[in-house]
């Protein structure tokens, strides 16, 4: 029997299939973002805008802020999915009590361990065999013949440091451990390979064997992160890519540390924001979230004025202007929600077959929104994550089944998801007695 490899299927099916099996289990999907994005159109174009910009030499960052349920992880997804679409690398960090804000270090390891490419998620090893591998092809074609390997490893190693320079005066050791990463692999050393990997990556508990073969002591810590990350861009921008894009998310955190804590993070802010506009990090785009709180509350940005100076917004009306520091997000709405609805509708027919178009009809759409939103209080903005894995039963029955009428069938049971539900949307649910 004939079975079709899944690179011979339709790609925009398998992204739809994504996309439905993503919205099934609750999460955001990993690709095909615009196909169910609504009312994004004006803060996309401008992240697109600074996106260029970063592209060609710049460095830019943007704030959002929105409360839950405003679609600010959503955003988020959709920026980097732009960013990848336009060449760049991207990494998302979320800022926790394991990586708080302050710890640069922390910051920086989860910057490496997610790196992504439109190709590739985890792809720090790909970027850093795509550069050295880029020098190699240079050095052969300006030779113009064949060239012996201990000479190309040579001219390989010196490229790295010219490369590096402007990062080996401050700090010789990311060329020390590239240097040792590109010998280990060409001698089949594969462990030491890895090692170094590792130990430009941050990771804990790197081995001896490579940090005497390196000439390296110690690790990379708070002090040194970020003139690590400048290295790290300057390989990924080698490798042909148009820069970075990294979004901080979750940034409220910050506001239960202790002051000394929250203060010391809140100037990492001020560092990158000065770092960017001094053109210290070219090719960098950083991307921050938070709630109202964390931007206007007591323990919040709003506590260290020279941050809060940077990224305040001058103006707030009806006529949204995402090109300032920040970008303000405003509430899911029933409008809204109808709308990605009709959109997921079309995605289903491209993953699996047209829907019953009349079974599930706009009306049964608004039916099931408001019984879904009458047990959340009616708050329309914390259920889409709900609604969507309801709505994606709803369409697997009636294509399952060609007796199922959901406009008599269904109803909205919320018992089984209690041990699921999010603290914003427990906070809200109407407890039936």
């Amino acid at each position: 029997m004939n079975i079709p490899e899944p690179e011979q299927m339709d790609r925009r099916r398998l992204e739809s299939i994504n996309i439905i099996n993503a919205l099934r289990r609750g999460t955001v999907p990993a690709g095909g973002l615009e196909r169910i994005a609504v009312g994004l159109d004006v803060e996309e174009n401008a992240i697109g805008k600074q996106l260029d910009y970063v592209a060609q030499g710049g460095g830019d960052t943007k704030f959002i802020r929105g409360e839950y349920g405003s679609g600010k992880t959503f955003l988020v997804a959709r920026a980097l999915e732009i960013a990848r679409n336009k060449g760049f690398v991207t990494s998302h960090v979320v800022i926790s009590s394991s990586t708080p804000l302050y710890k640069l270090k922390g910051i920086y390891q989860q910057i490496c361990a997610n790196l992504r490419t439109s190709e590739e998620e985890h792809a720090i090893k790909t970027i850093v065999d795509t550069w050295l591998y880029s020098i190699e092809e240079r050095l052969i074609s300006v030779s113009g013949g064949p060239v012996e390997d201990a000479a190309l490893e040579a001219a390989t190693e010196r490229e790295i440091e010219a490369a590096l320079s402007g990062i080996s005066e401050v700090n010789t050791a990311l060329a020390a451990a590239l240097r040792t990463y590109y010998k280990a692999n060409n001698a089949g050393e594969f462990q030491i390979g890895q090692s170094a990997l590792g130990w430009i990556s941050a990771e804990p508990n790197i081995g001896r064997d490579f940090k005497q073969r390196a000439g390296i002591r110690g690790d990379i810590d708070d002090t040194i992160a970020f003139i690590f990350l400048r290295g790290l861009v300057a390989v990924i921008h080698g490798a042909g890519y148009r820069g970075i894009a990294i979004a901080v998310d979750e940034m409220e955190t910050t506001q239960g540390l202790q002051r000394n804590q929250r203060e010391k993070g809140y100037q990492t802010l001020v560092q990158i924001i000065d770092a960017l506009d001094r053109g210290d990090m070219p090719r960098c785009y950083f991307l921050f979230t938070g709630t109202p709180a964390m931007y206007d509350g007591s323990r919040g940005i709003r506590s260290v004025p020279p941050l809060y100076d940077r990224i305040s917004v001058v103006q707030t009306d009806s006529y949204r202007n995402p090109r300032q520091p920040q970008i303000i997000l405003s509430k899911f709405d029933t409008a809204k929600l109808e709308l990605v609805a009709l959109k997921v509708l079309d995605v289903y027919a491209q993953a699996y077959a047209e829907p019953d178009r009349e079974r599930v009809s706009h009306r049964f759409i608004r039916a099931m929104i408001k019984k879904i939103t009458t047990r959340f209080g009616g708050r329309v903005d914390v259920i889409p994550r709900i609604f969507l894995k309801e709505f994606i039963d709803v369409l697997d029955k009636c294509e399952l089944y060609e007796d199922y009428n959901p406009a008599e069938g269904y109803d909205f049971d919320s018992e089984h998801l209690e041990i699921e539900l999010k603290k914003e949307e427990e906070a809200v649910m109407v407890v039936k007695f």
